[in-house]
This record gives C-alpha cells, sequence and structure tokens, in this order.
C-alpha cells in the first residue's frame, strides 16, 4: 500500500498486486540473504549498554524539537531523518551481533507490532475521512459541549485519529463567527483526541498494542472507566463553563455567520458508517477468537486471527476508498499526508525502541535498573503512583504508543499476569498514556492533526509552551486528584 505523495483515492488503487509480488519475492529471499534468520537467539538485554538506546532517544528528541527549531528541514525530510536513527541503529547492531539477528529483530518487529498498528490506523483514517458533515451549526457553550462529549464517546470506537477527523472540521464551523475560538480546540484536542479513547483497543494506539501483545478487548473498560468518567466529566463541565463566560463576557460575535446557513444536517459518505462498525467487528474478532493455526515467518509467530483481521482492515480500507465519492474527499480536504508522517516515524520508532525493550525487560540485571528502582516500592511490590507518572510524564514528550510499550515491558510483559496480580500497575500505565498524550501537541499522533487543521481554518492555536500552559493549568490538577483516589 502506498501512502506517500497521494493527494487523493486514486494512487493507492493500483499496483496492488505488483507490490504483493514483490514483497512475497523478498520474503523468499531473506532465507538465503540471512542464513541465521529462523534460528537467531533472542536479544539480551543485560548484555546491551545503554548506549544503544541513543537511536530511540534521537529520534524522539528529533520530533519533539526539530519541528520547532527546523521547521521546514524536518517538514521536507523528517523520513530521510528518520531512516537516518533507524539505520544508526541496525547498522552496528548487525555487524556485532550478526546479520540473522538483526535481521529476526527487524522482521518480528515489521510483522508482530508495526504493520498491524499501521492498517488499523490507516483503516480508521480512511473512513473516517470518507465520511463529511455538512450542514452548520451555531456554536453556543451547550452545543460545542455536547460534540466534545458526542466525540469522547466515538473515540473509543473509532479511534482517537477517527473521532477527531470526523468532527473537528465541523466543530470549527459551528464557531467560526466567534471571536474566541482556541480555547474550543485545545479542550476538544485534551477530550476527543486522548481521553475519550481510554475504553477499547480502537481508541487509542498505546491501548492496540497492549491488545496486540494480550490484553483482553474489553480490559480497560472494566478497569479504568472510572477515571476515564472523571477525568473526561471534569473536563466537559471546566469548558462549558469556560466557554459560557467567553461567550457571554468577551465574545464578539460576528454580525454575519461566514458559514451559509444550510436547511439540515446530512452526513455525505455515511456508508462508510457501516464500515466503522466492520473495523469494530473484526478488531473484536481477533481478540475473541482463539485458533490454534499458526505460522512460522522466519521466526515470528503470526496467528490466523490477526492475519484474517489485518487483511480485512486493508479491505475496508480499499473499499472505504471505492465507494467514497471524490467530492467528500474533496469537502474533508483529505490528505495521505498525515497518515503519511505517522507511518514513517513510527517505522523508526519501532525499529529503534528494540534495545530498548530488551534491556527494560532484562530487569534490576539490565542497565535501566534504576528506572525499574523508581517505580518499585521499597518491598518488591511496583508503585502503580510511580508507573502513573512515569508513563504519563514521557507519553507527553516521546509519543504515548512507544512509551506504553516501555513501560508496559518494565512491569514485566506477560499480559496473563499484568491483568491480574498487577492489575493496578496496567491501568496505571493505561491511563497514564492516554490521558497524558494531551499534555503536549507531540504527545498523541491526533494532536498535530487537529492543531494544522484549526490553523488552516484561521484558527490561532497556541504555540508549543503556550498549549502547554493550557495543559498545565488544566489537566495536571485533575492528574494529581486521580493519583490520589485511584494510584496510591
Amino acid at each position: 500500500m502506498r501512502l506517500a505523495g497521494t493527494t487523493g483515492p486514486r494512487p493507492l488503487r493500483g499496483g496492488g498486486p505488483h507490490c504483493a509480488r514483490r514483497l512475497l519475492a523478498a520474503l523468499r529471499c531473506l532465507p538465503l540473504l540471512l542464513p541465521g534468520l529462523a534460528t537467531a537467539a533472542n536479544l539480551d538485554g543485560s548484555q546491551l549498554s545503554v548506549v544503544w538506546g541513543v537511536p530511540f532517544a534521537g529520534l524522539l528528541l528529533s520530533i519533539a524539537l526539530m519541528p520547532l527549531l527546523v521547521p521546514h528541514l524536518w517538514h521536507h525530510h523528517f523520513g530521510k531523518i528518520t531512516a537516518a536513527w533507524a539505520f544508526a541503529f541496525l547498522l552496528p547492531f548487525a555487524a556485532l551481533f550478526g546479520a540473522g539477528l538483526a535481521g529476526s529483530t527487524v522482521l518480528h518487529a515489521l510483522v508482530a507490532e508495526y504493520i498491524p498498528f499501521v492498517i488499523l490506523l490507516t483503516a480508521l483514517f480512511t473512513v473516517s475521512g470518507g465520511i463529511h458533515i455538512h450542514g452548520n451549526l451555531h456554536g453556543s457553550p451547550g452545543l460545542n459541549t455536547a460534540i466534545l462529549a458526542i466525540g469522547a464517546v466515538l473515540a473509543s470506537f473509532m479511534g482517537t485519529t477517527g473521532a477527531s477527523m470526523l468532527l473537528i472540521r465541523p466543530l470549527i464551523r459551528a464557531n467560526d463567527n466567534r471571536r474566541h475560538r482556541a480555547h474550543v480546540v485545545v479542550f476538544f484536542i485534551f477530550i476527543v483526541s486522548n481521553a475519550g479513547g481510554s475504553l477499547t483497543p480502537l481508541g487509542d494506539p498505546p491501548l492496540f498494542l497492549g491488545f496486540i501483545k494480550g490484553v483482553d478487548f474489553f480490559w480497560t473498560l472494566s478497569h479504568i472507566f472510572p477515571e476515564t468518567l472523571f477525568l473526561v466529566g471534569s473536563l466537559l463541565l471546566g469548558f462549558y463553563f469556560l466557554d459560557r463566560w467567553y461567550y457571554h463576557h468577551r465574545e464578539e460575535v460576528a454580525a454575519q455567520d461566514p458559514t451559509p446557513d444550510s436547511p439540515a444536517l446530512r452526513f455525505d459518505g455515511a456508508r462508510n458508517f457501516w464500515l466503522l462498525g466492520a473495523i469494530m467487528g473484526l478488531v473484536l474478532m481477533s481478540g475473541l477468537w482463539k485458533s490454534p493455526v499458526q505460522f512460522d515467518l522466519f521466526g515470528t509467530v503470526v496467528g490466523l486471527p490477526g492475519l484474517v483481521r489485518d487483511l480485512g482492515l486493508v479491505l475496508v480500507t480499499l473499499l472505504s476508498l471505492r465507494i467514497t465519492p471524490a467530492s467528500v474527499h474533496e469537502d474533508n480536504e483529505f490528505s495521505w499526508a498525515p497518515m503519511q508522517e505517522v507511518a514513517k516515524l513510527f517505522a523508526g520508532i519501532f525499529l529503534t525502541i528494540v534495545p530498548v525493550i530488551a534491556m527494560l525487560q532484562a530487569g534490576s540485571a539490565g542497565p535501566f535498573g534504576a528506572v525499574i528502582a523508581a517505580v518499585t516500592r521499597p518491598d518488591g511490590q511496583p508503585d502503580p503512583a510511580a508507573y502513573f507518572w512515569a508513563t504519563g510524564f514521557l507519553s507527553s514528550f516521546l509519543d504515548n504508543a512507544p512509551t506504553y510499550l516501555v513501560f508496559f515491558n518494565t512491569a514485566g510483559g506477560d499480559p496473563q499476569v499484568l491483568m491480574t496480580t498487577m492489575a493496578p500497575t496496567l491501568a496505571a500505565i493505561s491511563a497514564g498514556a492516554v490521558f497524558m498524550g494531551a499534555n503536549t501537541y507531540i504527545g498523541n499522533a491526533p494532536n498535530l492533526m487537529v492543531k494544522a487543521i484549526a490553523e488552516q481554518r484561521g484558527v490561532p492555536m497556541p504555540s508549543f509552551f503556550g498549549y502547554m500552559a493550557w495543559s498545565g493549568c488544566v489537566l495536571l490538577p485533575l492528574f494529581l486528584v486521580m493519583t490520589w483516589l485511584w494510584f496510591l
């Protein structure tokens, strides 16, 4: 599937069989190129130096700082920069540990984690981009709060990316006759792009990675629902009174609404709602269906349910492109650029994070023993409050999906143990990754997408540090209360 450099659906429709043939040919050649691939030993993190974490840290710092310091260079060459960090890990790794272990490491990262992750994001991005809410609403405090509440519910079922892309444009149109609009988008990012996606693996990428690792589909719904209800409810209540104050005391409403009224709201491309249901069904199926059928791809085991899910998601994506009128994509200003950026960046992240995860899995015997000690109580038990804040702090600046993986593995990486005897720890990791991804623009992929769309539509959004001032004043006090109520 070709995601880069396209502005509409047509380029994706061609070349599929050729790409599939190339992929199969490459896989057939792997045993010849890397003879030790199938028998490569597991990576022992206790034998690694923290220097192996430099490419991962360098890539994440590049994502955080280069858009601010050298925006032109980053936006035109982020793919090359990501590839450079990936090769900074892979080439020395292959030279020291052999091509077999390097090849099996790359293949496992791609097949077991990266490809399912990107396929799901692409499906949600494509299907939600095929739905256009046609019409004009008037952005009163009550209406804005209702849209945010609807988005919070939708986010756990169509993903924070899908819900954000579906609702941000109608919300901006509804408020385009108001002078003060930035706070509306900021709270949209807090609620719809982050907190609302905490209840299912469909909601946010960290939870989907946990689902791939073996966490039950409904586990987060049953374990962090009170925390989600508290956070989303508090944000909605605070937003309503803030927006009401702006609306009645500081608002200069334009005499004429820039968006013409229409007789009624309607959904163009509404058939894509059925495809959203299909995505939910495929993900749920892959978690509930237990099949003994497995395929060993040079040491990486691929289960039949996961394979069926991913193939089904690809078909859903192609079907959405086929049935969605071009006018809907034009109205939504649909572009592959956001998905292209996410796919390239996460390819580098999933590769460079490999040695970091191996070192964390080594526990106190590994080079990150101090991290283990920081999240462990004196009696040797994990400290949920420390996991919540450590996961949340890194999720704020290093993207919440890889951060979730890091602390999932720090806590042992066994989903059955984490879901039972260590349930408070897994709840803290899940809540920290999802909720605190809202602390900065770079904490979660939809944050930057929403900011870009808002600025494109003329909303004067806060700067990077201006946004952090909002999150520091609004979110951090709520996180402190949550810590006291649930994680101490």
